[in-house]
């Protein structure tokens, strides 16, 4: 095996999801640690790096030149909060109110969409910092420094994020496209395990592995829209991002011929159980699985993209056996030769798909390139948004009220006992109480389990390296292993985060005397946000769960009816068809996110979980087959001849969605139908002269039909044990 070379080592580091962020945070800490020792002022160091955390906290993906507008904002929101808790400090009751309101306000910004909530959150966080630096003083407000020191550490790390930006604008894209590749790679091999052809196979839980790592892809695909959305904007796309784009358009291609299924791959198994066709079905699909990983990988370290020709062999071969398939075929297996056909077709296409990818460039331009927007655009959106979420039955809301008042019976706690060191207890707060139960015990037990472990090591660290200098150095590493980890292992990030605040308050006094109030006010701050969480207008992921199917339901009926509409007007990949594609598949996740949820919270509010997941394994093969269908569109335009195709189609829509009215108003779901048994079975009557373009469509009507009964009886099954809202 070749060892890598140095350039070739240093490239891969590069490509790292987290090093470049890891990098900007180690120069900003750096910065700031041998411009306090040149100086000797270390008592600056603290603020300097609170405020560097928080400019790093509240940074979002965007051009350049919107990250210079971000870090205007942001600074504003930074030095207004500073600047208040400075003038309010020394009034108990004002503070207090004060605390309330800007808690509650800035958590609403999330109302505006993901950016906003960030900003709102490390806003919230910077005057945590400051409260902490005036308890630093013994309690002296009124004082200007301490507030632009929070600020100069904020505006340098912001400005180097803008120019990092600058001279680096199309990293955070290489690595977002890279990461969804990987998930489709995933995916694909999830599904190529659906075709072992075994009459014992456990298909439910493949499907449910299925469907949780779709929840992935389509995290990957909203991220990625996202982060290329910032660099469009409103204008023409530059040659790069224009050939990222075309990237992201396949991507979304490949996942909707991906998620397809063309039939039960169970009966399929039983009926060609003796042949190897599954086999090389399931081979073709692993082989694609690779391709993606090795596309990612070529994204990421900007190499170009060979595809292998041992995919197109593979699929020879299937074709191959296919064909023997044919001649042997009883006449029982003609109609599952069809849709194994149909199967052979979509993985051609996929074949051909990936074949293109090696060359981004001469992909075809789509038809609209067009990104939805998800940001406001005017300040009567504004309004409106926030207007639509100033209601207790929204989760927003309800996270914003728990937290604020959280934080306040944080202050009148440590006002009543006045423990060392007590602002940490709000501090741990905000970051412990979470949206969900589930979220919130997550990360509780993530916290406390990270103070104790950094607090461990750096008892061993004080003892083994007492040179002051040397503590610096170590409180810039935890820093960036701070950052490089609070996203993916949290416990890990608070053990970094409490070391950094060890040695750095180590600089300027007792480190040793913080060890227990650090555990203490951990402790006290958890407690605090786990007993909001649970007993402040509590968030149950199972008394929504019958909202969350409705959507899911919704959102497929909407998906089938853009689907069926291009049939009968002709293949366009507009933002329409795009949305609604994205609107099922988000669905779907969000429904596999509220399972996971679920599984966390107490034993009464999971007890439907069961069915849940069950709807979940019936959702997703919704969804694939309506993929199927999807997959499909531009081969054949349905005329007036097949205008029961179209009505049929509107049918199952109408069904679907009023399953969904059912659901929502809890108004009671028929178990059975037969108008949609009649239905399926004339779908399921298909003439032997019918063409094969004409016979999958009717075909996967069919199909889509047949899930329908099961959702009914799990649908009704879940309304009869519901909990009460």
């Amino acid at each position: 095996m070749t060892r890598p070379s140095l350039r070739q080592s240093l490239r891969r580091l590069w490509a790292l999801d987290k090093f470049s962020y890891s990098l900007r945070v180690f120069i900003a800490l750096s910065g700031s640690l041998i411009l306090c020792w040149s100086q000797d002022q270390m008592h600056a160091l603290i603020p300097l790096f609170l405020g560097v955390i928080a400019s790093a906290l509240a940074e979002t993906d965007d051009s350049w030149q919107g990250r210079l507008t971000a870090l205007l904002v942001t600074l504003c929101c930074f030095s207004a909060a500073a600047l208040t808790v400075e003038w309010v400090f020394g009034y108990p009751w004002l503070f207090a109110a004060a605390l309330a309101a800007s808690a509650f306000s800035l958590t609403m910004l999330g109302a505006l969409g993901e950016r906003y909530a960030t900003l709102g959150s490390a806003t919230l966080i910077l005057a945590i910092y400051s409260m902490i630096g005036v308890e630093q003083r013994g309690g002296t407000s009124g004082s200007l420094v301490q507030p632009m020191l929070l600020v100069a550490g904020a505006a340098w790390y912001g400005l180097l994020s803008v120019v990092w930006h600058a001279l680096f604008s199309n990293q955070p894209v290489q690595l977002s496209l890279a990461r969804l590749f990987r998930e489709l790679g995933r995916y694909l091999k999830l599904k190529a395990a659906l075709f072992e052809p075994l009459r014992q196979l456990d298909v439910e839980e493949r499907r449910l592995a299925l469907a949780k790592q779709n929840g992935q892809v389509v995290a990957a695909l909203n991220a990625t829209k996202e982060i290329i959305l910032h660099r469009v904007g409103n204008g023409r796309p530059g040659r790069k991002v224009s050939r990222y784009l075309k990237l992201y358009f396949l991507a979304q291609d490949i996942h909707e011929r991906a998620s397809s299924s063309h039939y039960p791959y169970n009966e399929l198994a039983e009926a060609f159980f003796h042949s190897d066709v599954m086999f090389r079905c399931q081979r073709l699909l692993r082989l694609h699985g690779e391709a993606c990983e090795r596309l990612a990988e070529a994204v990421e370290l900007r190499q170009p993209f060979m595809f292998r020709e041992l995919c197109s062999q593979a699929l020879a071969d299937l074709h191959d056996s296919l064909d023997y398939l044919r001649q042997q075929a009883s006449p029982t297996q003609r109609h599952l030769l069809r849709s194994l056909n149909a199967l052979a077709n979509n993985l051609g296409t996929l074949d051909n798909l990936f074949s293109n990818a090696s060359n981004p460039d001469a992909l075809a331009d789509e038809q609209d390139s067009s990104l939805l927007d998800r940001e406001p655009q005017s300040f009567k959106e504004v309004l409106n948004r926030f207007r639509a979420q100033l209601t207790p039955s929204s989760f927003l809301f309800r996270h914003a009220l728990r937290l604020a008042i959280a934080l306040t019976v944080g202050y009148a706690v440590l006002n009543w006992i006045h423990p060392a060191q007590g602002y940490w207890i709000l501090l741990t707060t905000v970051f412990v109480c979470q949206p969900n139960y589930g979220a919130t015990r997550r990360k509780l037990v993530q916290r406390v389990s990270g103070t104790v472990l950094g607090l461990l090591i750096g008892w061993a660290l004080f003892d083994l390296f007492p040179i002051p200098l040397i503590q610096s150095l170590f409180a810039v590493a935890a820093g960036v292993a701070f950052f490089a980890t609070r996203t993916s292992r949290y416990t890990l990030a608070t053990a970094a985060i409490t070391l950094l605040v060890l040695f750095c308050f180590n600089q300027v006094g007792n480190g040793y005397g913080l060890f227990i109030p650090r555990l203490v006010d951990t402790l006290l701050g958890s407690l605090i946000a786990g007993l909001a969480v649970f007993l402040i207008l509590p968030d149950w992921q199972g008394r929504s769960l019958n909202r969350m199917v409705a959507t899911t339901l919704s959102c497929n009926s909407t998906y089938l009816r853009q689907i069926i509409e291009q049939y009968a007007q002709g293949k366009r990949d507009d933002l329409r068809y795009r949305l609604a594609r994205r609107n099922a598949h988000n669905a779907d996740a969000a429904l596999s996110t509220t399972l996971a949820n679920m599984l966390m919270e107490p034993g009464h509010f999971r007890k439907e979980s069961d069915i849940g997941f069950r709807f979940l394994v019936l959702s997703h093969t919704l969804l694939s087959y309506l993929s199927g269908l999807g997959a499909h569109r531009g081969e054949i335009q349905l005329d007036e001849t097949q205008q029961h195709l179209l009505t049929s189609a509107e049918q199952l829509a109408a069904s679907l969605d009023e399953i969904a009215r059912g659901l929502i108003d809890k108004s009671g779901v028929a178990i059975h139908s037969d108008a949609e048994e009649q239905l399926a079975l004339e779908l399921e009557q298909v003439p032997d002269e019918l063409d094969d373009q004409q016979r999958l469509v009717q075909t996967q009507l069919a199909l889509i039909c047949r899930q329908l009964g099961p959702i009914r009886t799990a649908s009704a099954h879940l309304l009869k044990g519901a909990a009460p809202d």
